[in-house]
């Protein structure tokens, strides 16, 4: 059976097109439209403002495109990891398996971490997703979907796109997400509740810098190039000295905050040269630094620091002026944590 193709993602200039080429009044688009993103239905059938007939004319060819997730385990701490099928899972189709994402339940607001590739084809050394390999670009559709059918959407507060996959790599289909997710046509949120992470796919970022208004985190992690690359391959085509400098061009003395993520390795990246390095690669930029436990995944010789040596480079570098916060772990008991996010669960297979 054809597949049907879903009004999530769609914009009303879209949506205007699909109410013409079933012969739909105009102002029907508008009405899916809100259906879609204000009300959140589940299928066309609850759009009851449409006619009968324009509704079976409508739901012979598309779908709302949600689909519940397959899985969830929960964490000791309240975060909960939900698995969703991405795809149709037939060779060649985009975006075909299994994607995971992360809310995670703070007193005074509720995050979500959201998936934008199957995989990831940036390999870096201390990410359970890179060794995955790539499996996938997800549609748009699928992208809103982690947020449209998570059974806490309504409690959510953020969004960050810190999940499987480079955001990056698929501009195109995160891009649309992102405005639908802060257009007044979709579901109106703040540029500031968002925060898109990438490891600086330079022809990606300039597109999100000039294209939306949501915060920006880079995944650093070591300041001195060559160590770098032995982390991340992704410094080979993407070096970090150039992604500094195109961010050096762009005014962020406004609300939209530049933050980098910097993990820390014991013996690796912890030194007092490492920290000078990073003082020096980000003098006169406008952002703060993020360091990040490392939370251990099988088979890898990293070791994250203690919290003694997490304490002594926030403050070294904050004293130095850059502003530094450690970020908080959550979830690490389901794997949920910061470059743990990895399925290899199959059609009819189970995650090992």
């Amino acid at each position: 059976m054809e597949e049907k193709t879903p009004l999530l993602g769609m914009t009303p200039e879209e949506l205007q097109a699909v109410a013409r080429s079933l012969q739909m009044p105009s102002f029907a688009a508008r009405q899916m439209a809100e259906w879609i993103y204000k009300k959140h239905v589940r299928s066309i059938e609850e759009m009851t403002n449409l006619s009968l007939r324009h509704r079976q004319s409508l739901a012979g060819a598309y779908c709302i495109g949600a689909k519940e997730p397959v899985d969830v385990q929960r964490s000791r701490d309240g975060t909960a990891k939900y698995l969703y099928r991405a795809g149709s899972g037939k060779a060649g189709k985009s975006g075909a398996g299994f994607v995971e994402s992360v809310y995670i339940p703070e007193e005074d607001r509720a995050t979500l971490c959201v998936s934008s590739q199957v995989g990831c084809k940036m390999g870096c050394a201390f990410c359970m997703t890179g060794r995955q390999g790539f499996g996938g670009q997800l549609t748009a559709a699928e992208i809103l979907n982690q947020i449209y059918s998570l059974p806490e959407a309504g409690r959510l507060t953020n969004l960050v796109f810190m999940g499987m996959g480079e955001p990056l790599d698929n501009t195109d289909a995160v891009l649309r997400a992102l405005a639908a997710l802060t257009s007044p046509w979709g579901y109106g949120w703040s540029p500031r509740r968002i925060t898109l992470s990438t490891v600086g796919v330079r022809r990606g970022l300039a597109r999100f810098l000039q294209e939306s208004d949501c915060h920006l985190a880079v995944s650093l992690h070591n300041a001195l190039p060559e160590e770098r690359l032995s982390l991340m391959p992704a410094e080979k085509a993407f070096p970090v000295q150039e992604i500094v400098d195109q961010l050096h061009d762009y005014d962020w003395s406004g609300q939209r905050r530049l933050s980098f993520e910097y993990i820390v390795f014991r013996g690796l990246n912890d030194t007092p040269a490492h920290m000078n390095a990073l003082l020096r690669l980000l003098r006169g930029l406008h952002c703060r630094v993020n360091l990040i436990r490392f939370h251990a995944i099988p088979d890898s010789p990293l070791h994250g620091a203690d919290e003694r040596e997490m304490l002594r480079l926030r403050d070294f570098l904050t004293g130095h002026g850059l502003f530094t916060t450690i970020r908080a772990s959550r979830g690490e008991d389901i794997f949920a944590a910061c470059g743990m996010l990895s399925t290899l669960k199959k059609q009819g297979g189970s995650k090992p």
